[in-house]
């Protein structure tokens, strides 16, 4: 099974940049983040936030990275339904079912070789982004063009046309096929080209102009096209292409719109504020892991609920009351003033309010053993009056239908924070899950489809 899923992946494959909209939407894209530079100016960013991209690149680069989910989108669904559903109505697939293949290497074959030619696409794609990111915007009439970006990227694509051109005129060779392998590498170099040579035509370090950042953020949305190539592939073993467009639209914009139709009714709890500046009462106690401990806590606002002395605290790092570091408690019947009792046998461990002033809120560890959090508040932390209750239904709603916001990182870009490796790593995880979730229902789909 697994040498006939290869030898599907790769057929699949080289039928996949065979077809026309391959490297008509490549190269659109490449156009696109030409005048994306045009359309990012006047953004009014400032240069002096740090950060990888500055200025008037940072809407460039949002508005680059939403051409390729764009163009991506559309051409996973292009080349999805031309190998699978154009071949079921084309009754061609026949020559593959009829041979000792079972239909779940069919269908997972045909994924491997469209995300295969996907990542070319997207490689192409991304290295367009960063050719334009390194031009950048041309703010005011003083500013001028990154005459090497120009001058590489048009000499790689000019190559690759005339080679392609004349191989196909000489020797038959398929035009976008030939085109879009000659320009893989020589993009690439234009690339590389420019990362060694500064818009002054000298010399300097790879890394001078090398974003590791933006080039995570784009890995993250990768993961996101492939996952809507597996939905493309599954909606194509039913449907025709129109119909697969706009399954894969659907999905993208439930995806996008999920966290604020469903999302948002998944946790309910009321937000006290946000912490930005939590004090232990004892330096040397500031782990808050026994009874007695005390903390000062001081947030953004004021809080518009009244807290009682005594009344039980919670926080964590979302703003929903997710991941809660607090587990539940039961507000102590003693006056929290009256200390003697409240660290008997008879009082549960909790972490209870003994102050509230204004944005300031002291709370203190009670019971007679330590409470079991998973750390100290911090600044950063939301606080809550109580635990977070969840809504299942909402919640398995929410859990079902793709999430196109975790795939998408531009604003830690923007904002100048630091995508770790390890959050990436979960984003990879979470795509996975979804490609073999699609892939197994591609499979079912198939699996009783008449294709004689």
């Amino acid at each position: 099974m697994l040498g006939s899923t290869l030898t599907i992946a790769r057929n699949t494959f080289v039928e996949s940049l065979r077809q026309p909209v391959f490297f008509i939407i490549v190269l659109l894209s490449g156009l696109f983040q030409v005048l994306n530079t045009w359309l990012a100016g006047f953004s009014m960013g400032y240069h002096n936030v740090p950060g990888e991209v500055t200025g008037d690149n940072k809407l460039l680069f949002d508005i680059g990275l939403s051409t390729i989910f764009i163009c991506g989108l559309f051409l996973a669904a292009f080349i999805a339904t031309a190998v699978l559903s154009r071949e079921i109505e084309n009754k061609t697939i026949l020559t593959i079912v009829s041979k000792p293949i079972g239909r779940p290497a069919v269908v997972v074959g045909k994924y491997l070789g469209v995300a295969g030619a996907m990542l070319v696409a997207v490689l192409l794609m991304v290295t367009f982004l960063m050719l334009a990111i390194r031009h950048g915007v041309l703010s005011t009439a003083a500013d001028d063009p990154d005459q090497p970006v120009i001058l590489f990227a048009l000499v790689a694509i000019g190559l690759s046309l005339f080679l392609a051109a004349a191989g196909n005129y000489m020797y038959g060779w398929p035009f976008g096929q030939t085109m879009i392998g000659l320009l893989t590498p020589l993009a690439l170099l234009a690339y590389l080209g420019v990362l060694l040579i500064s818009k002054k035509w000298a010399i300097q370090p790879i890394g001078t102009d090398f974003k590791p950042q933006l080039l995570l953020a784009c890995a993250s949305l990768t993961m996101a096209l492939l996952v809507l190539t597996a939905i493309a592939t599954a909606a194509s073993t039913r449907l025709g292409q129109v119909m697969t467009i706009t399954v894969c639209a659907g999905v993208f914009m439930m995806g996008l719109l999920s966290n604020f139709f469903i999302g948002r009714h998944v946790f309910r709890n009321q937000l006290i504020g946000e912490i930005v500046r939590a004090t232990p009462g004892d330096d040397t106690r500031a782990a808050f892991d026994r009874p007695g401990d005390e903390y000062l806590l001081e947030l953004k606002l004021a809080p518009e609920i009244r807290l009682e002395r005594g009344d039980p605290i919670y926080w964590g790092p979302s703003p929903n009351g997710a991941a809660m570091d607090t587990p539940r408690m039961t507000r102590p019947s003693d006056d929290v003033d009256l200390t003697a009792t409240l660290f008997t046998e008879d009082v549960a461990p909790a972490v209870v309010v003994t102050g509230d002033e204004g944005s300031y809120i002291s709370i203190k560890q009670i019971g007679h053993e330590a409470l079991k959090i998973l750390k100290p508040p911090a600044p950063g932390d939301f606080v809550f009056p109580r635990p977070t209750t969840i809504n299942k239904p909402a919640l398995v709603a929410w859990t079902l239908v793709p999430n196109m916001h975790f795939f998408w990182t531009v604003d830690a870009i923007t904002q100048a924070q630091v995508i770790p490796l390890a959050h990436v790593g979960l984003i990879m995880l979470y795509g996975v899950t979804l490609i073999i979730a699609c892939l197994a229902v591609a499979v079912f789909l198939f699996q009783g489809r008449d294709v004689g």
